[in-house]
């Protein structure tokens, strides 16, 4: 056919060099050729910015946060989708074939390009996807550049005998990432650009949709009634409508490529090719920081490498009032945005275990700004409003993650700083703060909780019915608390600060912990001195009494704490959030909301929870080989659900169906560090045993 274009972008050469990506998900047709397969394995890309662009494998549409573009407008929230979808069309050998899939609301599946699908794996944490038409292959590549609303999708036509065309009809929306286009559709007007258009919403900023060759033609056209599947699921409204506003055509002969994009920046910061090897230099700078490049003899699976990118999958810039960068964590994809506790649970798995100490350094520095009477917020709401505060654990995990990063740095100037910040935190719970938070004088314990308000961990809220509500003295708060304490008489004695104070409160705490111990159950309360007296819940939570540092409990104690969490809580995914013998338990996870979240804290099973299990039974056991195994069934997660990454949550009940989150930063986050805590002090009792002796 004639040519009416010569695209000359070429996807650049990987360097000899550089080192290999870790061969983690890598598919055929045996997953990417059966629907329902392919649907609910999921990708994800991210740009350092809070935005973030998903689908499916298959390429179909089966939730509201699927999309090619979802920008965050006031990064790292403002989340917007903007362009939904790409159909292709290729024309080979006088065939015409779609390449893409769609659901409709009607039940039918049209186009079912899936079925030409021949290949999907994951690039470091690029998807590509190969399709075959005839002796044709086309391979198809989604990134986002590093901090910048832009999406690019590139085609390579690597094998053929003849030219092909390629047809690419763009898609766009323009509404909150959380909601959903029916009644109200939106209006847009373009303008020509070379080879792309520039959208103008009724309402809104500008963008821009471009390739690197071909012709563009202008569209507007409503497709009605996408059907999405997963919404049903949740209980929520279940189909969406999509704006057809342009169509490109490019020729490629065999060799060539071509990458369309999607950019909030009117004018493109660089050209196409560059950035992918911007983004493909940024994935290997991950691993290079990463011990995996010195290969210890064991050498290092190449699943905890892909997890090492996943983890820079939710590291965002956060900009501050006083216009400095600053760096947060968005708790998970597709709809949390960041929040205090979850960023500082995951700081050390994300950040040091890592090696990135400078964006650790960031997010605690950031987060300090945010201190208020001792606490730091639980959430920022997507709306930009004032934070919210109902958390009592975000300041005694950010105390713990401080810890571990002067531990891991010996970075004195910082500690300097921070310090007087931990010490007033300390000082606002010991007198007391919002939310009835504050230390008990007759045990030193740290009691929190008000009617209407969910303040741990476990903070599902359906109206004002607070699901768990945990008022008294939660076991894992204590826990905590007990530690914060060391830590802050450890840092002063560091500092050559007067440090007996902290420790003495310590001890005194450490004294009353005994009361959590029910020596009948011979495991500890959940809860004591709550409204109607001590909770024996059969809850995860007793085990950060064993996986922190320093433990309140005896040796007895820990390993009975561990040992039931083992026989009554653990799965392959994580723990029960409630034992099974709990007359509360819930063992599945669905239906609407109000289902779901009376789920949530009840027995559905969190993975996040797996590195602290993992951590106390090598704590009581000393067995690396034996801690390590309950790893082993994360790895196989990679390859499911949201791929090359790590979900939220997953059913109580055999097989543990994933479900929530399709990659989450605790989950991400805590199995890293577990990994790599176990490791370390394998390697180190290895070193240690074959020093030769003088």
């Amino acid at each position: 056919m004639p040519s009416t274009t010569k695209p000359s972008d070429r996807r650049p050469t990987l360097s000899r060099s550089a080192p290999a990506w870790p061969q983690v998900v890598d598919v055929g047709r045996e997953i990417c050729g059966d629907l329902w397969l392919s649907e609910r394995r999921e990708w994800l890309v991210t740009n350092g910015i809070g935005g973030f662009a998903s689908g499916t494998v298959a390429g179909s549409l089966t939730r509201r946060y699927h999309g090619l573009l979802i920008a965050a407008l006031k990064p790292p929230l403002g989340r917007t989708l903007l362009v939904s979808k790409l159909e292709e069309t290729v024309e080979y050998q006088e065939q015409i074939v779609q390449l893409s899939t769609n659901h409709w609301h009607s039940g039918t599946v049209a186009p079912a390009g899936f079925v030409f699908l021949e290949r999907f794996r994951l690039e470091g944490t690029t998807p590509v996807w190969t399709f075959a038409i005839g002796d044709a292959l086309v391979e198809k590549r989604i990134w986002m550049e590093p901090g910048e609303n832009t999406t690019y999708v590139q085609y390579a036509f690597t094998r053929g005998s003849l030219p092909i065309r390629l047809n690419l009809r763009a898609f766009i929306n323009h509404r909150d990432y959380h909601g959903i286009t029916l009644d109200t559709l939106h209006e847009f007007s373009t303008t020509a650009i070379p080879h792309g258009l520039q959208i103008l919403p009724a309402e809104g900023s500008p963008f821009i949709l471009s390739a690197s060759g071909g012709s563009v033609e202008a569209a507007n056209m409503w497709y009605h009634n996408y059907d999405l599947p997963l919404e049903r699921e949740r209980g929520l409204p279940d189909r969406e409508h999509h704006l057809h506003i342009g169509t490109w055509n490019i020729d490629l002969k065999p060799g060539e490529v071509i990458t369309w994009m999607a950019s909030t920046r009117l004018k493109p910061s660089r050209p196409a090719a560059s950035c992918f090897e911007l983004r493909r230099r940024h994935d290997m700078a991950l691993l290079q920081s990463e011990p995996t490049v010195k290969q210890s003899p064991q050498g290092w699976p190449d699943w905890i490498q892909q997890l090492t990118l996943a983890a820079d999958q939710f590291i965002a810039s956060r900009p501050l009032a006083t216009h400095d960068a600053g760096h947060t964590i968005i708790a998970g994809y597709h709809w949390f945005g960041d929040w205090g506790r979850d960023t500082m649970i995951s700081l050390p798995g994300l950040t040091l275990t890592t090696r990135r100490v400078d964006i650790a350094r960031s997010i605690l520095s950031t987060f300090a700004q945010y201190a208020n009477q001792g606490m730091l917020p639980n959430r920022f709401p997507d709306a930009g409003e004032e934070p919210e505060y109902n958390t009592v654990d975000a300041t005694l995990w950010y105390v713990e993650a401080v810890r571990q990063y002067v531990d891991a740095t010996d970075d004195r100037t910082f500690l300097k700083t921070i310090f007087p910040v931990l010490v007033e935190m300390l000082a606002w719970y010991r007198k007391g703060t919002r939310f009835g938070i504050g230390m008990d004088p007759a045990d030193h314990l740290l009691h929190a909780g008000e009617p209407g308000v969910q303040l741990t961990w476990m903070d599902a809220k359906i109206g004002d019915w607070v699901v768990t509500p945990r008022v008294g003295k939660p076991v894992e708060i204590n826990a905590l608390w007990y530690q914060a304490w060391l830590t802050l008489g450890q840092l002063a004695r560091t500092m050559k600060e007067p440090h007996e104070e902290f420790l003495q409160t310590a001890k005194a705490i450490h004294t009353s912990f005994q009361r959590f111990w029910d020596e009948r159950l011979h495991r500890c309360y959940d809860v004591v001195d709550g409204p109607h007296g001590h909770d024996p819940a059969p809850r995860p939570n007793q085990l950060f009494a064993v996986s922190l540092p320093n433990s309140p409990l005896t040796y007895k104690q820990q390993h009975a704490v561990v040992d039931y969490c083992a026989q009554h809580l653990y799965t392959s995914y994580g723990l029960r959030s409630l034992g099974q013998e709990d007359p509360q338990y819930v063992g599945q996870y669905e239906g609407d909301t109000r289902q779901r979240d009376g789920a949530y804290h009840q027995g559905t099973v969190w993975g996040w929870l797996l590195g602290p299990f993992v951590l106390a039974h090598f704590r009581v056991y000393r067995n690396p080989e034996a801690a390590r195994s309950y790893l082993a069934p994360m790895a196989h997660h990679l390859n499911d659900y949201g791929l090359g990454t790590l979900g939220e949550i997953f059913d109580g009940q055999p097989p543990y169906a994933p479900r929530g989150c399709i990659a989450q930063a605790w989950t991400v986050a805590e199995i890293l560090r577990a990994w790599h805590l176990i490791h370390t002090s394998t390697n180190k009792h290895r070193t240690e045993n074959h020093t030769p002796q003088k």
